[in-house]
């Protein structure tokens, strides 16, 4: 019986005092008895939290409540344990890391893509005149993505921007931006626009509400998550592996990270490689001198630094309080 819920959401609003509001946040998360990893910034929200039904119900009747979030779209999942095993909630410049901080040049609040509920995006996506984009990263698409797919060599979403070129041919095309939860289709779709492509297009809640709403037709392999699960399946209709193991080619999806922490590398290793390597991905990992214990999961907890709430309020008081971006 799965006894805990996993809640995905984000949401796009200007926060004041943002890296106070993250320390109490903080706070609030822990005294909830909640786990997971949330970003805050001052455009918003990026978390997944994970915990037992009543707190996560409790923490979503909290963030509704407060007016800048009250229209948070949160995609749950029954577990049968919690997705992590400590709570962070950290400032960051962006909930979702793409370079593309200035509102001038894209405002996810503003415009982006006209937003498709998973049905309309599955009776869109093989049509002669439709693209479909995964703008996610390597290690993501790799390990499953939209059969047809258009998939970016990038490392890192921030790489994101410098692709734009490459889609050119595709100008002409309706555009279909999909990722793992919708958040970087927000930038992505609105910065597709400012390119000038003129027919673009986001699946709504992601490659996750599009398995819990049309069974996942179509969707090939496993979609790549951000929390001790790593990966989860989407595709009950017609379900394909399509990842294969870094080290011996046989077909996988089960990822790590090399245990060498200074290459860290993620990527996908069958499970008599991870033992056969000690959880790394080459020989040369496997002689470093700080090579981490494997324990078969290849999966290495940070050791998370304490939140110093008094140092915040009180540089936060010295500096003047952020402008509101314009209405």
């Amino acid at each position: 019986m799965k006894k805990y819920h996993t809640l995905l959401y984000y949401c796009y609003s200007h926060i004041d005092h943002a890296e106070e509001f993250a320390a109490d946040h903080l706070q609030f998360c822990k005294s909830l008895g909640l786990v997971g990893r949330i970003i805050v910034a001052d455009e918003g929200l990026n978390g997944t939290v994970s915990g037992t039904p009543e707190a996560c119900q409790t923490y979503m009747d909290a963030v509704h409540a407060d007016p800048r979030f009250a229209e948070t779209d949160f995609k749950i999942d029954e577990v049968a344990e919690p997705s992590f095993i400590k709570m962070h909630c950290r400032y960051k410049p962006e909930i979702v890391h793409s370079g593309l901080r200035d509102p001038k040049i894209i405002d996810p609040t503003k415009e982006t893509g006209k937003h498709l509920e998973p049905h309309e995006f599955m009776e869109m996506k093989d049509r002669d005149d439709v693209v479909v984009l995964d703008v996610r990263s390597n290690y993501e698409h790799n390990v499953g993505r939209f059969k047809n797919a258009v998939t970016l060599d990038i490392e890192n979403f921030r790489e994101f921007p410098d692709k734009i070129e490459e889609l050119a041919a595709y100008k002409d095309k309706k555009i279909l931006t999909y990722c793992t939860g919708g958040i970087k289709c927000e930038k992505a779709s609105a910065l597709l626009l400012k390119s000038g492509f003129k027919d673009v297009y986001q699946l709504h809640g992601g490659i996750i509400k599009y398995g819990k709403e049309t069974g996942g037709k179509d969707f090939e392999g496993k979609c790549y998550v951000f929390d001790n699960r790593v990966t989860v399946d989407v595709n009950h209709v017609n379900p394909t592996e399509v990842a294969t193991c870094h080290n011996c080619g046989v077909t996988s999806s089960r990822m790590i990270n090399c245990a060498n922490p200074e290459c860290n590398e993620h990527f996908t290793q069958c499970e008599a490689c991870g033992w056969k390597m000690e959880g790394c991905c080459s020989d040369t990992c496997m002689d470093h001198p700080r090579k981490r214990p494997y324990d078969g999961t290849g999966y290495y907890v940070k050791v998370p630094q304490p939140v110093n709430l008094e140092k915040i309020r009180r540089r936060n008081h010295l500096t003047p309080a952020r402008n509101s971006p314009p209405a």
